[in-house]
């Protein structure tokens, strides 16, 4: 009889403490991370110079979100190597799409970057044996213990609620994988079916990848990447909101009159007038005497001052972010030229390929786990799985075209394969380029010719009508 457990031990239970603990105490900053990405963050000076009742004012310039895509869109995963090898690896490549990377890659580039912190985890597939399953993980469902001293995660933990509203959670150990369910007496291990939820994997190693942003050393939670650029965002959103309230308020001229109540204000039936309509009246008329009434009228408020303060809060974010400052609206009538737009962009450029030696050494690290889980081997050792990446920077066709073409022309210094490579062309775009010049390269009419000579003599296709070629031929 084989007896279930269901409890966890005592070693595990405080590992599950800890890392619910860590979780909590990065909670507060991960939401407050995660509404200035979505744009839905509240003023908190707001209620000192304009009242809580004219909150409807408030305006924000997602500046974060957009520092954020901006630098996601230029991290993408161009082909996986193998070391020592010349081509992309077909079995990675084949990893990478069974499980969509192309698509989960530029989330965790884009979650690292918000939270400071992101996840990728390795397991068993229980729907596709011969494709271990990776997945990114949300740093606001899972923690990790890492050991400060060999520098490798000592456990980590992923937190959820299902649909029904039960709290699950899985505990990843060197070990080990246990999934927990959480009852009235606490984290305990689920029983699925009568069958004790743990996968003895004995990997050694936790199945997690850690990704940092902003590294540090001696912190394990990294940094968020909109840190420089969240308080000139606010500053700007109380210049925006204080513009919103003079528009209302102070933007039109103001009309008054002395001498009228509001009964004179009536149609030609005598009935009373609309607030709204006594105002837009193109005349306003009296039977009284001019002595006695007094029409004027208020010059409007000048808000330009505004729009220098938002262009500076503007000249600000572009400076801290690195991203051109056209990119804050500040267009020009002449677009960018194509020198000019390399040198305005080498700053967001050189942050890019930053990150992506960063995300490619952990993405390495999460090919390797699923290689031992996929073959039972792990990679050979001190031969890290490399990624390479396509170029950041953002060149134009023409300027691309005629440098390749300067490169491969006259004393070639690429290949032709070369040339492929520096445009960034994946594997299969290869593949179906070789199969157009191979097609090109057939002549039709000397296939013909060879298949007649093979018809005739099958064992020698060179001998035509019996007669051998002569000699030197």
């Amino acid at each position: 009889m084989v007896v279930l457990r269901t409890k966890l031990t005592d070693d595990e239970r405080d590992m599950v403490n800890k890392l619910s603990g860590r979780l909590a105490n990065l909670s507060r900053d991960d939401k407050l991370n995660d509404s200035y990405y979505e744009g839905a963050q509240k003023l908190k000076q707001i209620g000192l110079a304009v009242p809580e009742e004219l909150r409807i004012f408030e305006l924000v310039a997602n500046w974060p979100r957009m520092y954020v895509d901006e630098v996601a869109r230029r991290q993408k995963v161009k082909s996986i190597y193998r070391p020592g090898a010349g081509k992309a690896d077909p079995d990675l490549q084949e990893a990478f799409n069974a499980n969509n990377l192309e698509a989960e890659v530029p989330v965790l580039a884009k979650e690292n970057m918000i939270f400071g912190r992101c996840f990728m985890t390795v397991g068993t597939n229980e729907d596709d044996k011969g494709h271990p399953l990776i997945t990114v993980e949300s740093p606001r469902q899972m923690s990790a213990l890492v050991n400060q001293r060999r520098r490798r995660m000592d456990a980590a933990m992923r937190k959820y609620r299902e649909e029904d509203g039960t709290q699950v959670a899985t505990l990843f150990l060197p070990d080990k994988t246990i999934q927990l369910t959480m009852t009235t007496n606490g984290w305990d291990i689920d029983v699925v079916g009568g069958d004790e939820d743990v996968d003895p994997h004995g990997l050694g190693k936790v199945p997690v990848v850690l990704f940092l942003n902003r590294r540090r050393l001696g912190k394990w939670h990294g940094t968020t990447e909109m840190a420089d650029v969240i308080p000139l965002t606010d500053a700007c959103a109380r210049a925006l909101t204080d513009l919103q309230l003079g528009v209302e308020t102070v933007a039109v001229p103001k009309r008054f009159v002395i001498g009228m109540s509001k009964g004179d204000f009536v149609d030609k039936d005598g009935n009373p007038l609309p607030a709204w309509k006594s105002y837009f009246d193109a005349m306003w008329a009296t039977q009284k005497s001019a002595k006695d009434v007094t029409v004027g009228q208020l010059a409007a408020a000048d808000l330009s001052n505004f729009h220098g303060t938002v262009k500076l809060y503007a000249e600000l974010a572009s400076s801290v972010t690195g991203l051109p400052f056209r990119y804050f609206g500040a267009n020009t009538a002449n677009p960018a030229a194509e020198g000019a737009i390399r040198a305005d962009e080498s700053r967001v450029v050189s942050n890019a390929e930053e990150k992506n030696a960063h995300l490619g050494v952990g993405l390495g690290w999460t090919l390797a786990l699923y290689e031992r889980f996929r073959t039972g081997k792990w990679p050979t050792p001190g031969e890290p799985i490399a990624v390479e990446w396509r170029d950041p920077a953002t060149p134009t066709r023409a300027e691309e075209a005629d440098a390749i073409q300067k490169l491969n022309g006259g004393t070639p210094v690429l290949s032709r394969e070369g040339s492929w490579d520096e445009m960034g062309w994946d594997e299969p775009r290869k593949a179906r380029e070789r199969a157009y010049f191979e097609a090109e390269a057939r002549d039709p009419a000397l296939e013909q010719f060879a298949q007649d000579l093979a018809n005739q003599n099958p064992q020698n296709p060179l001998v035509v009508n019996g007669n051998a070629p002569a000699s030197g031929n």
